[in-house]
């Protein structure tokens, strides 16, 4: 019998044959979860749960999270205790911090909420806007701009307000505030987007003239200007001449008006001067000039001044000729009764 001889196959440190062979090495295994992160094993976790108990996870910690934020809001910690107001002047600072306190004692200064608060301190008299901060752990800070007072408004009652560029109605003039050169009448007082426009515009139409009649030196004979109709402005007259409305029209009212007191100022130097009512320049062509109703001594003499009785001016302010209504006074009566019967006892 042949023996068998089986050659050992000898292996190099590389792990392959000298023959040129291939050597499988055992494959190492490795312990479960060895070097995994704590969140790469919550995540493999949660791909084994059923996805309503995923959703109602979800909602157990968002309930969570806002009962302690509520808890957090209400705590005592955060109730308010201090206020600060910054930028009034005319504006009340007590009135503001007693509505910060009722409107944040409610919610704590965690909870308030801020974007409210300040549209209702805007709803305070003098206060254009209003920038709320939160102070933590227990204060609001308020920084207030005030409206600026342009011109003071005699309202339907006869109240003295001042108001702002928008129309708003401020508070009242005080004893203490600057009196103006003349007022402002004319301001519609209904409460509408509408109305706040119109409003608006004779605000404007009022810082005008009061700036062109300060210029020519003729805002101290003048007591209000009314602009309920910005198409028909009329003055009113202060002082002696408080009687007498100065009708401008629309146009060139700085020129109207020195033309208008111009004319008065001549009337004046005539036995009609003490008892003109109105002077009408509003065409912009010939003064009218009307005079007050009723009997009047006049130099000694009676003089029926008609009701009203209106001259024509010329440009250089002389008299044209008048407009007169035939009227007759109760002893002009008496006196043509008696010629009427004089007249019937002589064709007897």
């Amino acid at each position: 019998m042949r023996e068998q001889v089986i050659a050992q196959k000898v292996v190099n440190r590389s792990g392959t044959r000298g023959s040129g062979g291939t050597v499988q090495r055992p494959v190492r295994r490795e312990r479960s979860g060895a070097g995994e992160t704590p969140g790469k094993r919550a995540r493999a976790m949660l791909r084994y749960v059923p996805i309503v108990l995923r959703i109602g996870l979800a909602i157990t910690v968002a309930w969570l999270i806002f009962t302690a934020y509520r808890a957090a809001a209400s705590a005592s910690f955060f109730q308010i205790r201090s206020v600060e107001v910054q930028g009034t002047s005319r504006a009340s600072a007590e009135e503001v911090q007693t509505l910060v306190r009722r409107e944040v004692g409610r919610t704590g200064v965690w909870g308030a909420d801020l974007k409210d608060l300040c549209a209702k301190l805007r709803r305070l008299s003098w206060i254009r806007t209003a920038i709320v901060s939160r102070v933590l752990p227990d204060g609001i800070r308020v920084r207030i701009a005030e409206r600026v007072p342009r011109a003071v408004v005699r309202g339907s009652s006869g109240r003295l307000r001042w108001v702002d560029d928008d129309a708003v109605l401020l508070g009242e003039m005080l004893p203490t505030d600057q009196i103006p050169a003349f007022f402002l009448r004319g301001l519609n007082e209904e409460e509408s987007e509408g109305t706040r426009k119109e409003n608006a515009e004779r605000v404007r139409k009022f810082v005008e003239l009061e700036r062109e009649w300060d210029a020519a030196g003729l805002s101290e004979r003048v007591s209000e200007v009314n602009l309920l109709d910005i198409r028909d402005v009329r003055a009113q007259l202060a002082g002696a001449d408080s009687q007498i409305e100065v009708r401008l029209g629309s146009q060139d009212l700085g020129k109207r008006l020195k033309k208008a007191l111009d004319v008065l100022d001549e009337q004046r130097k005539t036995p009609r001067g003490p008892f003109v009512s109105y002077i009408d320049l509003s065409q912009g062509k010939r003064a009218i000039v009307g005079f007050v109703s009723g009997n009047h001594a006049i130099g000694g003499v009676d003089v029926a001044i008609k009701s009203p009785e209106t001259v024509k001016l010329n440009e250089d302010n002389s008299v044209g000729k008048p407009k007169r209504q035939k009227q007759t006074t109760e002893n002009n009566n008496g006196e043509e009764e008696k010629a009427r019967k004089n007249r019937r006892g002589k064709s007897r």
